[in-house]
């Protein structure tokens, strides 16, 4: 490998290995907000412009592609439902500020600070709060229900059909998908359960042949609401983290220190604008996408330059009416069947940091910390605040601002039995 073939070289036949970045993670950006109530056309617009205002910061020296965080979906749905969209919005944007704000407390104290006040011990036990919490949507969902169960959709020896050959599609090509297939196992499950809802009556395409071809974004700004921020903005810590890792990732495949050039300070303050940027548009936060960095390490091209033509097809897909309105003709069980895995997915993540932490779980003091980040996060506990008697935080907010405030004040076993 040269170090020229990792320099930024913007070239017009770069365009269809652009789009096939974009189509690696297509599946995963469209369904966040699918599953939130956000608008997917918007998404890919902020998706887009995301990844352009990153390499903005990073000086275009990354091969990275930024779109729609799953660490966000649960905080996303609570929101939605509470306050709506526009001071959800608000909180995701305040999100963004605390990647911003962590990015300046990285490049005052270095990465070791990241390590001391977010390890493993608080983010594996907040990631699996974040899957764990979804979990009942997700099996809503699959069955054919609303994602609170409330109103049933499709019938249920239906729904189940379909989601389980969704699930059994996605879990299949992953496991045994060769080259680009084995990159996109979400969009394939979904194809399977929407080839399979269509035999089954349950798609129909008027919408889809009313919408216009080229239509402005349905895009939403946010509203100032505290409560919202007080909620969503404990829940960065997580993404934080791995975010961290994802730098790690690219910069492995890569063969180029990343953390070091341009630096994990000026990543994180990418990503931190990028979400704020999203939220402030009406999409969900950003992140990098682990699909994309497969992809590169498969095709072994670095030029950060095709992420640039993966935003331009983004951007231009985004003012497609008719892309929107065939995504919403997606039945539930489809998605269903997809989140079944996908959030258990996001519990094994948590799983494995600690298991690769190396910590010893049955220490007091882990065991306080863990089983406190989880029972509280997924058992429902929510506290007062004082900002407002009809407001308590709970949920992953609680959940990681339990697990900071117990590594920060806990004392080390090692110094206790001294």
């Amino acid at each position: 490998m040269t170090t020229s073939s990792t320099e930024y070289n913007f070239r017009a036949k770069d365009f269809i290995l652009g789009a096939q970045m974009l189509f690696v993670a297509f599946g995963a950006l469209v369904l966040v907000p699918l599953l939130t109530g956000l608008d997917p056309n918007v998404s890919l617009f902020t998706a887009g412009a995301g990844t352009l205002l990153f390499q903005v910061v990073t000086r275009g020296k990354i091969p990275v592609f930024l779109a729609s965080s799953f660490a966000f979906i649960a905080p996303i749905i609570y929101g939605v439902q509470t306050w709506g969209i526009p001071s959800t919005l608000c909180g995701l944007a305040a999100a963004g500020v605390f990647y911003v704000v962590l990015s300046f407390l990285i490049r005052w104290r270095g990465t070791g600070v990241l390590k001391r006040i977010l390890p493993a011990i608080v983010t594996g036990p907040v990631i699996m709060v974040i899957g764990l919490i979804l979990a009942p949507v997700a099996v809503f969902m699959a069955v054919g229900k609303t994602g609170d169960g409330a109103v049933v959709l499709v019938p249920e020896k239906t729904a189940l059909m379909i989601s389980m050959i969704s699930l059994a599609v996605t879990v299949a090509v992953s496991l045994l998908g060769k080259g680009w297939l084995k990159l996109i196992p979400i969009l394939c499950g979904i194809a399977a359960g929407y080839i399979t809802s269509i035999f089954m009556g349950l798609v129909h395409f008027d919408a889809v042949a009313a919408a216009p071809w080229v239509a402005m974004p349905h895009f939403v700004f946010p509203e100032w609401n505290l409560q919202a921020v007080l909620f969503i903005v404990p829940v960065a810590i997580a993404p934080a983290i791995e975010h961290f890792g994802d730098v790690l990732a690219i910069s492995s495949v890569a063969g180029k220190d990343y953390v070091e050039d341009p630096g994990i300070h000026n990543t994180m303050l990418g990503d931190g604008l990028a979400t704020s940027l999203a939220a402030c548009l009406g999409g969900p936060p950003n992140t990098t996408y682990s699909e994309v960095t497969g992809a590169v390490a498969l095709i072994k091209v670095f030029n950060p330059a095709i992420m640039t033509w993966a935003a331009i097809v983004a951007i231009i897909l985004a003012f497609c009416g008719k892309v929107g309105a065939f995504l919403s003709t997606i039945p539930v069980p489809v998605m269903g069947g997809i989140m079944v895995l996908l959030f258990g997915a996001i519990m094994v993540v948590g799983m494995n940091t600690l298991v690769r932490a190396g910590e010893d779980l049955m220490e007091a003091r882990n065991l306080a910390i863990v089983a406190l980040i989880v029972i509280f996060g997924v058992g429902g506990m929510s506290l007062p605040t004082p900002f407002s008697d009809e407001f308590r935080l709970g949920g992953i907010g609680l959940a990681g601002i339990v697990g900071v405030f117990l590594n920060l004040v806990l004392p080390q076993q090692k110094k206790i039995e001294e």
